[in-house]
């Protein structure tokens, strides 16, 4: 099993300005990504939906793409 990403990195909070991080972890058609894929945990998981949703309300990322 991998480790999660924001573990190995001793991560203590998800930023939802940091676009490029949040991008990693979303689909082609701007879908959050299943944690079995990505290999987060549950803790962070939690951190990363709620960080993707409020720089989606914010507009720094699309709903959906074309």
């Amino acid at each position: 099993m991998r480790q999660c990403f924001f573990c190995s990195q001793n991560t203590k909070t998800i930023d939802y300005k940091d676009v490029d991080l949040l991008k990693r972890f979303t689909s082609g058609q701007a879908k959050i990504v299943n944690p079995k894929h990505t290999g987060i945990c549950s803790k962070h998981q939690r951190q990363l939906s709620q960080a993707i949703k409020r720089a989606r309300l914010m507009g720094l990322l699309p709903f959906v793409r074309k």
